[in-house]
Order: C-alpha cells, then sequence, then structure tokens
C-alpha cells in the first residue's frame, strides 16, 4: 500500500505522519503512481475511473475554513484537473462528516490593513470560483453538513451540487450578520439563480437554509438519501455514499448520460413568471427592492451598512451586469470589511470563542443529573434547556398548579420545534420521558447540580439550601439563578459554601444565549468547572464573574435606569426616552425595558444596590418606583407601568397617564438639554463607566466577558462591540471629558472610574489591543473546531434576536 492511502486511512503511526505529510505535500501524479493525485495540506485529489476526487480536508480541525492558503491550494488543485487529460469531469467534497466549507477564516479578513487589501481577497475569491464555473469539465459539489458564507459560493460556481439529506446539512449566507456581505461571488450569482426576492431572503436575514428547502428554492440540484447503520457507522457509510453519487453524477454528466440540470426560467409557469417579473422586470424589481429596503430600515434603524449594501450591489449586478456587479460586490466586501460595525460584530465573534471555553477545566465528575427547584418561566426555561442536551432532570415545584404550567411550557417549547421541523415528535417524546415533574425531594439524593430559580428573597433561598443540602449527595453543587443577591450571602447558609455558585440565566432562557456564572472567594475551582461544563453543554455563551451586589450585568443596568427615572423627572416622557435609546443602537426603548424587567424587580434591585453604592446609583428618586408599585403598575406583566398594554397578548401600547402623574410628583428642573445625543450619552455614560468599574475591582476579569455579557445579556448594540470596544472608538478621553461635564451639571453619580482617567491620559492605552480582542490572537472558523458552525450560529442568532424585542429579567 501506497504512502499516500496509508496515511489517508489512518495507519502510519503517528512518529511517522508529519514527515509523510511534509515528502507527500505538493507532490503530484509521478511521484506516487497514478495518473492524477495531489496531496497538500487542505486539500488532497486523486482519480476515480475518469473523475477527480478533489477533497477539502483541513488538519486538525474538524470544519473547513477558506483561508488564504486553503483558496491557494484550490486553486492550484483545480488547474491540474482541468489541465490533466486523464480526468473527464471532477467533484468536489469534503473530507469532514459534518461539514463542506463552514466560510471564510476571519483572521485571514482581519489580516488586512486597508481597504485594497481586503479588495483583493474579494477579487481572489471571484477568480477562483470563475475558474470552477468556467471550467470545460462538469465540477459537482457534494455538500455534506455546514455550507456556509464562502462555501456556498464555491459550491455555486460549481455546475452541479448534490446535498444530503440530514439535518446537519444546510447552506446560507451569514456575512451580514458579521457586518460584511458575501465577497466571493454570491451577491452576484444566488438572485440571478433563484430570483431576486428569495436571495434577498437568504443574504439580508443570514439564516440557515436545510437541505430539503434548497432542493425547492433551486440552490440544491439533487439530494442524497442517507443510508442507515451497516458494516461501517452511518456517518462514515454516508460520507462514502455520498461520494459514490457524486462520482456517478460528474462521470454522467460529462458523458451526457446525466442531463446537465436546466437553470432557465420560462413564462409558461408560475415559478417562471414570478421569477421574471421581480428580477428581470424593472416596475416590480424597483418594488421588491423598495419592500427589501424598507424592512431593513425598520429592523436596524440604518445603523446597520451590510444590509443597504448587499441590496445595492445585487440591484447594480442585475441592472447593470456582471462586470460591475462583481467589482461593486468586491468594494462593497472591502468597505464593510473595514467599518467599525463590521469589526465590532467579528470581535463578538471572538469574543464568543473565549467565552466557549471552559477556563477552570474539564470537571472530574461532570453532571449528569440535574434538579431545577421552582417551575416558573426561568425554571422552566432552565428544564428545556437543560433536557435538549439530553441531561436527566427533576424539575420541582411547591404547588401542582404551577408545575403543570411549568411542564406545560417545557412540552410547548419541543412542540412549537417539531412544527418547524427541527426535531421529530420522537426526540421530543423522548427529551420529554427524561423529566421528572414533582412536589417533593424524591430522587434528590441521585442528582450532581440543584439549580435554583424561586423567588428573589433572601431568606427563601436560604430556606431551599437547607432543605436540598438535607437530602442530596455530599458532593452536590448548589447553584441560585439570582440577578442581584450576593451569592456569599446566599452561601452562608450552607454547610459546603465551597459547592455553592451563581448562575444568572436571562429571560427568555430558550433563546437568550448569555449565562453569567458568579463565583465567590470560596468556591471551589470543581464547582466552577463544573457550572461552566454545564452552561456550555446547554448551549449557552458563558462569562464567569467574581460575586458582588448586581454581579456584573445588573450592576452596569441599575445606573443607566436610573438615569432613565432621572429623564422622566426632567420631563422627557417615555415615548422619547424609548425613541431615542433605541436610536443609539439598543433593540428595546429603555422606558419598554423597565416594563420588561418589572417595575416592582427594578425598585427592589435599587434599593438594594443603593445600600452598597450609594451615590452612584443616585440622580434619580427610588420613590418614583415604590409609588409605581403601589398603584399596581408593575410593567407588561400587570398590563400597566410606563405603558398600557392592551391588545392581543399586550401588544398594542400608550402611555399609562397615570404613571406620568406620579412622575409629576418628582418633577425636577432640566439643566442640560434633551437633545437627542445628550440623552443618549447621558445613559451610555452610566453604563459604561459602571462596566470600567467592575474590570477594574475585579468583578470581571477581562473586557471580553464585559463585552460579550453587555451585548448577549443586556442588549447593548451589537454593532457598537459592548461597553469596552465603544471606549475605544469613542475615545476614553472624550468619554472622560462628557462624565466630567455630566457631573458638574447633574451630579456626583456621574464620577468618573480611575481606570477611565488612566486610559484618558495615554491614547495608546485600548481595551482591545489588537482592534479585535486582546484575549484573541489565534482566531478563525476552525479555530475551535467543535463548536465553530454553532458559535457563529449564536451570534446570527442573537444579532437577529436583539433586532427585534428581547425580554430582559432581573429574577
Amino acid at each position: 500500500m501506497s504512502a499516500y492511502l496509508m496515511l489517508r486511512k489512518g495507519l502510519l503511526p503517528a512518529a511517522a505522519r508529519a514527515s509523510t505529510l511534509q515528502r507527500l505535500l505538493s507532490t503530484t501524479s509521478s511521484e506516487h503512481g497514478g495518473p492524477l493525485r495531489v496531496v497538500k495540506k487542505h486539500v488532497q485529489c486523486e482519480l476515480k475511473g475518469d473523475v477527480a476526487v478533489v477533497r477539502l480536508n483541513s488538519p486538525g480541525s474538524k470544519v473547513n475554513v477558506l483561508s488564504e492558503e486553503f483558496s491557494k491550494e484550490l486553486i492550484e488543485v483545480m488547474n491540474e484537473v482541468i489541465a490533466s487529460p486523464h480526468a473527464k469531469s471532477a467533484v468536489l467534497i469534503s473530507g469532514k462528516p459534518d461539514c463542506f466549507i463552514a466560510g471564510a477564516d476571519i483572521s485571514w479578513l482581519d489580516s488586512a490593513n486597508s481597504i485594497d487589501q481586503l479588495k483583493s481577497i474579494s477579487t481572489s475569491g471571484q477568480a477562483m470560483i470563475q475558474k470552477l464555473q468556467d471550467s470545460a469539465k462538469p465540477v459537482v459539489a457534494a455538500i455534506n453538513g455546514s455550507c456556509l458564507g464562502g462555501g456556498l459560493e464555491v459550491a455555486l460556481g460549481c455546475h452541479y451540487r448534490l446535498a444530503m439529506k440530514d439535518p446537519k446539512t444546510f447552506v446560507g449566507l451569514p456575512e451580514v450578520l458579521l457586518g460584511l456581505l458575501p465577497g466571493a461571488g454570491g451577491t452576484q450569482r444566488l438572485p440571478k439563480l433563484i430570483g431576486l426576492p428569495e436571495a434577498l431572503d437568504i443574504a439580508l436575514t443570514g439564516k440557515n437554509v436545510k437541505a430539503d428547502k434548497a432542493k425547492k428554492l433551486g440552490l440544491v440540484d439533487q439530494l442524497v438519501e442517507p443510508l442507515g447503520p451497516g458494516v461501517k457507522p452511518a456517518q462514515e457509510r454516508n460520507m462514502e455514499y455520498l461520494e459514490e453519487v457524486a462520482i456517478r453524477t460528474a462521470s454522467g454528466l460529462a458523458s451526457g448520460a446525466v442531463p446537465p440540470p436546466s437553470r432557465e426560467y420560462k413564462w409558461t409557469n408560475l415559478r417562471g413568471i414570478k421569477f421574471h417579473l421581480t428580477t428581470n422586470q424593472k416596475y416590480v424589481r424597483e418594488y421588491v427592492l423598495k419592500q427589501a429596503r424598507g424592512m431593513v430600515m425598520k429592523q436596524t434603524n440604518g445603523l446597520y451598512p451590510a444590509p443597504l449594501k448587499i441590496l445595492e450591489v445585487m440591484q447594480k449586478g442585475i441592472v447593470e451586469g456582471p462586470v460591475a456587479g462583481y467589482e461593486a460586490e468586491a468594494n462593497g466586501f472591502a468597505e464593510l470589511g473595514m467599518s467599525s460595525e463590521s469589526k465590532a460584530l467579528r470581535s463578538l465573534f471572538f469574543g464568543q470563542t473565549e467565552c466557549k471555553k471552559n477556563r477552570f477545566g474539564k470537571p472530574a465528575k461532570p453532571v449528569k443529573n440535574l434538579a431545577v427547584l421552582g417551575a416558573g418561566l426561568m425554571g422552566a426555561g432552565i428544564v428545556q434547556v437543560s433536557l435538549q442536551k439530553d441531561y436527566n432532570v427533576i424539575m420541582k415545584d411547591t404547588k401542582q398548579d404551577g408545575l403543570s404550567r411549568g411542564y406545560g411550557q417545557v412540552y410547548k417549547g419541543f412542540n412549537d420545534r417539531v412544527k418547524k421541523r427541527a426535531m421529530t415528535s420522537f426526540d421530543r417524546d423522548r427529551v420529554m420521558s427524561k423529566l421528572s415533574p414533582q412536589l417533593d425531594y424524591q430522587s434528590f439524593n441521585s442528582v450532581d447540580m440543584v439549580i435554583e430559580a424561586v423567588f428573589e428573597d433572601l431568606k427563601v433561598k436560604h430556606k431551599v439550601l437547607q432543605e436540598v443540602e438535607a437530602v442530596v449527595p455530599e458532593n452536590c453543587i448548589f447553584a441560585s439563578n439570582t440577578s442581584a443577591l450576593p451569592i456569599t450571602q446566599i452561601a452562608s447558609a450552607s454547610k459546603r459554601p465551597s459547592q455553592v455558585v451563581g448562575m444568572h440565566y436571562f429571560s427568555p432562557v430558550e433563546k437568550m444565549p448569555l449565562l453569567e456564572i458568579i463565583t465567590t472567594a470560596q468556591t471551589s475551582k470543581e464547582t466552577a468547572a463544573a457550572a461552566v461544563d454545564v452552561g456550555l453543554k446547554q448551549g449557552k455563551t458563558v462569562i464567569v464573574v467574581k460575586d458582588g451586589p448586581g454581579f456584573y450585568t445588573t450592576r452596569i443596568l441599575a445606573p443607566m435606569l436610573s438615569e432613565c427615572i432621572r429623564l422622566l423627572q426632567e420631563g422627557l416622557g417615555p415615548q422619547n426616552l424609548d425613541k431615542y435609546s433605541k436610536a443609539f443602537g439598543f433593540p428595546v426603548g429603555m422606558a419598554t425595558l423597565a416594563d420588561e424587567v418589572g417595575i416592582d424587580v427594578a425598585y427592589h434591585v435599587a434599593t438594594d444596590l443603593s445600600k452598597t453604592f450609594g451615590a452612584r446609583l443616585g440622580g434619580s428618586d427610588v420613590n418614583v418606583l415604590k409609588d409605581m408599585v403601589s398603584s399596581g403598575f408593575l410593567g407588561r406583566k400587570s398590563g400597566k407601568g410606563c405603558y398600557v398594554y392592551s391588545g392581543r397578548k399586550g401588544k398594542d401600547k400608550s402611555v399609562n397617564k397615570d404613571a406620568e402623574a406620579i412622575v409629576q410628583n418628582y418633577r425636577i428642573s432640566i439643566k442640560g438639554s434633551h437633545d437627542i445625543e445628550e440623552v443618549q450619552m447621558r445613559l451610555v455614560a452610566r453604563f459604561v463607566n459602571e462596566a470600567i468599574l467592575c474590570l477594574q475591582e475585579g468583578v470581571l476579569s477581562n473586557p471580553v466577558d464585559g463585552d460579550i455579557g453587555a451585548v448577549f445579556g443586556l442588549g447593548f448594540p451589537p454593532f457598537r462591540g459592548g461597553p469596552f470596544r465603544f471606549v475605544d472608538s469613542y475615545g476614553a478621553s472624550n468619554l472622560l471629558s462628557r462624565i466630567l461635564r455630566y457631573r458638574e451639571v447633574y451630579g456626583n453619580h456621574f464620577e468618573p472610574a480611575p481606570l477611565l482617567q488612566d486610559y484618558a491620559k495615554d491614547p495608546s492605552k485600548k481595551f482591545h489591543s489588537n482592534g479585535l480582542s486582546i484575549l484573541c490572537g489565534d482566531g478563525g472558523y476552525g479555530h475551535d473546531a467543535a463548536r465553530d458552525t454553532k458559535r457563529r450560529r449564536n451570534i446570527i442568532l442573537h444579532v437577529r434576536f436583539v433586532l427585534r424585542r428581547p425580554r430582559t429579567e432581573l429574577r
């Protein structure tokens, strides 16, 4: 057997692999006995019959990403295939079972220092894929797993596309949600292939399209049904079968036995009529573009430039032709790549990479059996995300009706997934069988972790902690889902304080990606490792902070809400407060946010935190909240808060005149201005200043966690990258000047953090020193391979989610 085959089949000893690979790199057919065989680092090629099988297989990673080196190798291999007289056709297939190509390597983009360099990356990608399309030999893309971004663009350049009909197979163009546009021909080929409306839907939303839907749209020409397990594991057999089908198809295309797929849209059927009217007919096309632009502006307030640029570039290609279209695409890609918005969104991607690692290491005893105390909104949400990852879960409540509601919420969550075909009814029932709803502590003697989601009262939490410790094993971890009560105080009632930790989830738990884990001075490393491990398995982006009143997220939110109350006292009005804060980029206005959080919860948190932070949480009168609570104005949950909620599910709202009358009782004069920028910066300055204090005091271990927590937990505008990236872009000295002016005008609650003052003195000091992240120097989609696709998916889901109406709950 040749060294090449031994290497491919993994038969060489570890010591010999590196030297053999080095010897084979860039060698061609004559050196190892075949008419066409090429072995490079990322791309290998061998001839099977008269079909060149080009295998994409980056070493040491579970995904393929388009790096500069990868792209260069693919071009070189395809040049050999095109030149070889032995190869009549080619197949592009991945050596990864769950990934065709996951997209471009972000670190390649980040290495570019100018618009010209980014444009060169785009034009080289366009040329590589045009090489595939112009080949006289048919090229078949055999897609399995994720085929995203540049991966889909590569597939679009092939003459025929096969896809494995598997839940893990999906295609998409998610660049928009990293502040970019598809830069390797995607904006030009996609509308011509499937029509303008469908192309816009994919490119503007960044959504994933499953294999069967891709077939209906015309993105894929043929679906390959997966095989069950046999002599070989199902996954391995399916990969082999996909390759067999692709080889037969490629050979048939070359010989004429398989007709090439028809890309022609005819006026004789509805699909063809729709395509021609919406893509080629001027007036209907302009209407489609106008509607799309209106939807973009409605969802983004014009704050995200990428979707608008995608509209412009697609229109350019359709109206003025491919030369103008590809040029516009390359220019647009370069402009967006250098924009602050894209850099911020890419920074979040890298930040999430760090937050998907367990800095405490793998726990010695991983958690298998969970118990959740409380079957309310939060408790049921925690149960759902735990069951989804195959934990055995006990859900305990004190009342049967509460337990029934919680069980119903969990079932509905999974049943909704069945309706969306995200899971089967069999899987739903299998997952639900792992749930044990109960009113007592039966079977708690076998649980590894208990997560309490009971009422936010220290006495109640002490009571359940002591009850739990009486029935659980000695090594069981107790986690509190509290948003503000110090974990040290909760742990004071424990016999084993080293096994007490905070796990602060955000509502709705199944949608909000953040988990804030809080450790005390007594929390053991094993406890922290187990808590992070559970959070990561639940699919959460995890930040770890030190204990203290309000921890990180609640603490930085509180001063901003205090400033909101002051602005209301000055007579700004809830509608203007919402308008101005949304114009800054927050997904929901601040008055609406207070109603979502709950006026009673805001009052409770403000009262508690004021005892610790004093004047820093001042500036407004907390009695405004107290009187609103006394009047029953608790926010959305009671139907009245800053607004009165009516209609179906409270979707209609109007200003609560009675609440305004309460605010009038505490009216204060306006000392400054209510100009939009002034209002925005008063809010943001308090938010950001408190975040910097958290870093200075060691509540945060690094600015990356601070940015991730603010964006993914509280909805800080993603395109601004988080409070620390905002300081870097706005300028520490500029922010300090504002805060000092505000202190002079409004009072000592605008007291600048010493760390901010330090950074303001030295312009070279940045929280993100390399322009992206001080912690992330080895990026790229392939970096944390096991979670690469999911990590990007989380960012996509979150950015899309915060552009709607998230709910943040402090309980």
